[in-house]
């Protein structure tokens, strides 16, 4: 009885370091990232923090593609070879920003959000499970001291690039997180009046 007692109240002690951490999280401009990035163990830390969301069911109702290396280059050449097909008359610039889109960072994960359907769990609450992954992903990026950028642009939701990249029926990219280190400083942008958005029911 006495170990679960002092079980009980480890739960219910005040976690100053973890309440600092979200209180300070920041995004990272992927425009604005460089080396290093996080390392095979930390990337693999990373994830599995990823992983640990709210997930009725026990479905899974997500998993990660890692771009690293030349890998980044290749999905950035798919891009630009799609690109006309999107958008009129691209100009040269464009194409090569869509060449080096992924070399922003040293590595991206795309989180990938795959719905089952005609089962009890809604599929509004395996989406929703996808957005938390992403969100553990920031977190955890941030607590081991780098950045991150949860972004999608237009490649996240173009048929093509997402056959490329083995999407099958069902799944579509809830984002791409850029992951490394900052150039500049991270700025604290204006946020919302939290009283404003508060309402008792």
């Amino acid at each position: 009885m006495v170990e679960a007692k002092e079980s009980h109240v480890s739960l219910n002690r005040p976690a100053p370091q973890a309440l600092d951490l979200l209180l300070s999280r920041r995004s990272g401009s992927a425009k604005a990232m460089t080396g290093p990035g996080p390392s095979a163990g930390q990337l693999q830390t990373i994830l599995a923090a990823g992983a640990r969301v709210p997930d009725h069911g026990k479905l899974a109702p997500w998993r990660f593609i890692v771009l690293e290396g030349e890998a980044r280059a290749r999905l950035g050449e798919i891009a630009a070879a799609r690109l006309p097909q999107v958008e009129a008359d691209p100009s040269s610039e464009r194409l090569e920003f869509e060449r080096n889109r992924f070399l922003r960072a040293p590595t991206v994960a795309a989180v990938v959000s795959r719905v089952r359907e005609g089962i009890p769990i809604p599929e509004w609450e395996q989406i929703l499970s996808a957005g938390a992954c992403c969100q553990n992903i920031l977190i955890a990026t941030h607590a081991l001291g780098f950045v991150a950028n949860w972004i999608t642009e237009w490649p996240a939701y173009d048929a093509v690039v997402k056959e490329k990249l083995g999407l099958q029926s069902g799944e579509r990219i809830a984002g791409f997180i850029y992951l490394g280190s900052p150039t500049v400083a991270l700025e604290e942008r204006v946020r919302p009046e939290l009283n404003s958005l508060i309402t008792r029911f």
